[in-house]
């Protein structure tokens, strides 16, 4: 069955509410909503995420099969997605920053944002949330801390992005499994943290991530650590010369 062209919204608190409601009324998978602004959008871990018109704002209903599918969904979207923003567009360089974070020229570009439900102890539906600055303002909060991709590609407008990153989104929705051999390198090749001395989720060195999505952190000791869940910090003490750490 073709999928139907994403709903599209002028305003909402966020899109990630819209998808959840359409799940619950049986909408099929790839159902996809956009918004031109949000007014509640939210990052992980609860945080508030500035979503103005000018920025592409858009959730997708995915139903991967399997928890280890749905465990690495947001890193393997943010694979996809960056792989997008790239094409057609040379010198550019989207990162990635576990767990969720794109970034560019190292400032927060983007993140990724999957919410689960489960039915009778197993999953239903992810409603996977997808934020890029596109041509939007930033909020003067945020200083250097974030960028949009007008300030490198001219003009651009989030309907250009639009389409392929849908598509992407669906993609890695509908994949399997934990993160695969080519996976776990085309990741390495974008890993912001990689080499990066963190003071948390745990004192080391970030040394790249697990088959499962952890974040893998090497210790003083030398022993290696996975990690599934946190925030990132950086140890300043040690950071590279020139690095930015953006929001978690």
């Amino acid at each position: 069955m073709p999928l139907l062209p994403p709903m599209r919204l002028e305003s909402v608190p966020t899109t990630q509410d819209v998808i959840h409601e359409l799940a619950e009324g049986g909408a099929p998978t790839g159902t996809a909503v956009v918004a031109r602004s949000q007014t509640g959008g939210r990052g992980s871990r609860g945080r508030q995420w500035s979503a103005p018109v000018g920025g592409l704002w858009l959730s997708v209903l995915c139903r991967p099969e399997g928890e280890a599918a749905i465990a690495v969904l947001s890193l393997r979207v943010g694979l996809a997605v960056a792989a997008v923003l790239e094409q057609g567009r040379p010198g550019l360089q989207v990162r990635l920053k576990w767990p969720n974070d794109l970034l560019l020229a190292d400032r927060k570009l983007g993140g990724v944002l999957c919410e689960a439900r489960w039915q009778g102890g197993a999953p239903a539906w992810v409603a996977v949330g997808v934020g890029i600055n596109v041509a939007n303002r930033l909020p003067l909060e945020l200083g250097t801390a974030a960028i949009a991709l007008g300030e490198v590609v001219p003009e651009i407008v989030p309907g250009a992005i639009e389409a392929g990153v849908l598509a992407a989104v669906r993609a890695a929705g509908s994949a399997g499994g934990g993160l695969t051999r080519v996976e776990l390198s085309e990741y390495s090749a974008r890993d912001w943290l990689l080499g990066r001395a963190l003071r948390m989720p745990l004192a080391g060195t970030a040394a790249g991530l697990a088959p499962d999505g952890s974040l893998l952190v090497r210790g003083p000791d030398g022993r290696i650590d996975p990690v599934r869940s946190g925030s990132v910090e950086l140890d300043d003490s040690a950071a590279r010369p020139g690095s930015v750490a953006p929001p978690t």
